[in-house]
């Protein structure tokens, strides 16, 4: 007669702990290989630390993206921060968030170099035509991909509808919509529990991967608690390189110098900007384009094209913006245009990322408070979802400019459409990755304008 195995025999244990160095080795090389833009780098991160490594657990990284799609600034590199310095403290953090964006900073530079030197080849403008159609087709599937991991029920998409109708239609502003969805998640959350309830769907999963180093009911760490005197040491810390920063530009280039301008202008666009990456670079556009004038509308979807090839946050084509800015107004002279773009690229990138650390390290210890509270996960909830409404009207954007870059009235670009509909079947149906896609698209568009 057999005998039932033990229970707590089978029972698998978490891992041990990562020491800060192997933490940081696999930042790093999260740093070089994070392509496909949020989504694909938030899948990834979800597949690594919860699957495979079991560094945190299903409900708590989801705990931590959703409070990450509610912030101003890349989510995914905060989502990375955040982690970060859930396990390692502050350096850990650091670490974490600036190894995100340091590779990506570097490659980017090296394009823009090349992209401005010799973007009027006709070869790199053919490759740069058929790479803003595909461009636009991963905008959609990250939409898409974002939606299937958010809204799990029509309460959630009936949010997004109205996220998207409300910003498109309406021509609501971003932090109102975000305002609005969490209090439809407050009181949602009181009425319909379970429709907002944070990971949703997730149970089967968590149950197959095991307990984690930082698990459901593991406690907060004592430096993730939240403390009065903590807050107003992040709050000098951060508050004061800030100042010191900006001041020295304006001791150095003052008030209505070019590098101050792009200090103040992508300060206020990584504070009163939401969304991530897809939500803010209309509003990038608007003014590095439309306003300042660093740049043109062709130049700034060259620079989403370019954004896309690269590892990293999408919203490292700030750098771009800035290298672009910092060539196109001569900064050093005319002798000197690649580094006047270099150091334009490095203060756009500081002054864009900086408010993203201090956002974490301010907040992230309240925020481990609330966890498994439905009364502050419920509004996350519905933000995230109204977030997924607005990446839709930003591919909206992007197709307009790729298929009518001259106006209704300038014609339809049958050949960009043509490229586009095969990036999406790559992308959709065949599941090719981001890198393979963009590259194909740019061989179709360079062949067409070699040949055509």
């Amino acid at each position: 007669m057999s005998t039932a195995p033990s229970s707590s025999a089978e029972a698998p244990s978490a891992p041990p702990a990562p020491t800060l160095g192997q933490a940081f080795v696999y930042w790093l090389r999260l740093g070089f290989l994070s392509f496909g833009g949020p989504a694909g780098q938030i899948a990834l991160m979800h597949e690594d630390l919860v699957e495979r490594r079991r560094w945190i657990s299903e409900q708590r990284f989801l705990h931590a993206l959703n409070y990450c799609m509610v912030l101003p600034g890349p989510e995914a590199q905060q989502l990375a921060t955040y982690i970060g310095w859930l396990m390692h403290r502050g350096w850990g953090g650091l670490i974490a968030g600036g190894l995100f964006v340091l590779p990506s900073l570097l490659i980017l530079i090296a394009l823009s170099w090349v992209y401005m030197a010799w973007g009027q080849v006709p070869a790199v403008a053919g490759v740069l035509y058929g790479i803003k159609p595909a461009v636009t087709a991963i905008v959609v599937s990250a939409a898409v991909r974002i939606g299937s991991r958010t809204l799990k029920n029509r309460w959630l998409w009936g949010l997004a509808a109205a996220a998207f109708l409300a910003i498109f239609a309406l021509g609501l502003p971003f932090p109102l919509i975000v305002g609005l969805a969490g209090v439809v998640g407050y009181f949602g959350g009181r009425l319909a529990p379970a429709q907002f309830t944070v990971g949703g769907g997730h149970g089967a999963q968590r149950a197959s991967q095991g307990p984690a180093v930082i698990d459901d009911d593991t406690p907060t760490p004592a430096h993730a608690r939240f403390s009065w005197p903590r807050f107003w040491r992040v709050v000098a810390a951060c508050g004061g390189l800030w100042a010191l920063a900006l001041g020295a530009l304006v001791w150095a280039c003052g008030w209505d110098g070019v590098l101050t301008q792009m200090a103040w202008f992508f300060t206020k666009a990584a504070l009163l900007t939401f969304g991530g990456a897809y939500a803010v670079l209309p509003y990038v556009y608007q003014g590095a384009a439309d306003h300042f004038h660093w740049l043109t509308p062709g130049q700034m979807i060259d620079g989403l094209a370019l954004g896309e090839t690269t590892p990293g946050p999408l919203i490292m084509v700030v750098s771009y913006v800035g290298f672009v800015g910092g060539w196109g107004q001569a900064l050093f002279g005319p002798q000197a245009l690649p580094w006047a773009g270099v150091a334009a690229a490095a203060v756009v990138t500081f002054f864009t990322f900086l408010p993203s650390f201090f956002f974490i390290f301010l907040g992230a210890p309240f925020i481990e408070s609330t966890h498994g509270k439905l009364q502050f996960t419920a509004p996350l909830t519905a933000i995230t979802a109204a977030v997924v409404g607005v990446i839709v009207n930003l591919a909206v954007f992007f197709a307009y400019h790729v298929l009518w870059p001259r106006g209704w009235a300038g014609g339809f670009e049958w050949v960009a459409a043509l490229i586009g509909l095969a990036a999406a079947l790559a992308l959709f149906r065949f599941k090719v990755g981001v890198i393979p896609v963009v590259l194909g698209a740019g061989l179709l568009g360079g062949a067409w304008r070699l040949l055509g």
